[in-house]
């Protein structure tokens, strides 16, 4: 994932002004939390819709709680944790409970899931957070990813996911495109994420789709949803600009993030799919310099859309 640096600050007054010149400009109808199954959500779509902090990381870099409370304003109740920047891990969760958040799940740095005193500190700081499920979103290798890297990803997982159910925990691995090369030793059209999932233990081992990065390999996530129902639990809600030709690098501009239902994905195939594999956190994330806008317009368009 690639940083951005913003630095724009405004005051609660003239946010709220803002976020109210956008609700009328995007056609009104944004709820910010108001609905029976809270912001993002509909009759149809349930959620729980919440956010990627990494998203405001322009603005947590400067100042954390600023981000926490632009989260709140937006109508957020959920969010993923990110980095913690200059923050202790209780004075993170502390911001957590002023501002009405609760967190759903985080992702460290693999080398977090390598020794068993490393992963002493993971739980340490997702017991502080109040959350179960905690992995990691990029897994090293040298381009291109191939079956020895999907195969020492298997391990590290299986052995992180071991250690972790100890302590009540999950691991999820979050995948970012590159995973989805051909399997030779699997069935037709399988790619080595189908590896890792089918090799992976299913009882300590789930995963988080990054729809952005299962449409840029050229994968359907709909169609993965209902093929592994039950290894899903949680979905970062990403759109692809039309007309980028994705790859298997792993990698692409910022810019290319849109707001969610106006690119790429076929999001009412995704979210039926979705709802149906019972996914426990939807987090919205948006990398892109315009991210302000770009949310309200992804919540719009969540609140609206219809999955029949």
């Amino acid at each position: 994932m690639k940083s951005r640096h913003h630095s724009f600050f405004l005051s609660r007054s003239i946010f709220r002004k803002t976020l109210f010149v956008l609700a009328v400009s995007l056609g009104g109808g944004l709820s910010f939390g108001a609905g029976e199954h809270g912001v993002g959500t509909n009759e149809q779509f349930r959620g729980p819709v919440g956010l990627q902090m990494y998203s405001l990381r322009s603005i947590c870099q400067e100042n954390v709680e600023e981000g926490m409370k632009l989260a709140s304003e937006m109508g957020f109740k959920y969010v993923e944790a990110s980095r913690l920047y200059d923050l202790s891990i209780e004075e993170y969760r502390a911001l957590l409970d002023k501002y009405g958040l609760t967190a759903g799940s985080k992702n460290w740095g693999v080398e977090m899931f390598l020794s068993e005193s490393k992963m002493d500190e993971v739980i340490h700081e997702a017991k502080i957070l109040g959350i179960t499920d905690v992995g990691i979103a990029w897994f090293p290798h040298v381009r291109p990813f191939s079956l020895a890297d999907a195969q020492r990803a298997v391990e590290v997982f299986n052995r992180a996911g071991a250690y972790l159910k100890k302590a009540g925990m999950r691991f999820i691995y979050h995948n970012h495109g590159y995973e989805f090369h051909p399997w030779d030793g699997g069935k037709e059209g399988e790619t080595l994420f189908d590896f890792i999932i089918q090799n992976t233990d299913p009882e300590t081992v789930a995963f988080e789709m990054d729809i952005l990065w299962t449409v840029f390999p050229g994968a359907d996530p709909a169609a993965l949803l209902r093929k592994y129902p039950d290894r899903f639990v949680l979905l970062h809600l990403k759109d692809l600009k039309k007309g980028v030709e994705g790859n298997l690098s792993g990698g692409t501009p910022v810019e290319n993030d849109v707001a969610i239902g106006s690119g790429q994905a076929d999001y009412p195939a995704i979210l039926k799919a979705a709802q149906e594999a019972g996914i426990k956190y939807y987090f919205i994330e948006d990398e892109s310099p315009v991210f302000r806008t770009q949310i309200l317009e992804s919540l719009k368009y969540l609140e609206s859309v219809k999955l029949d």
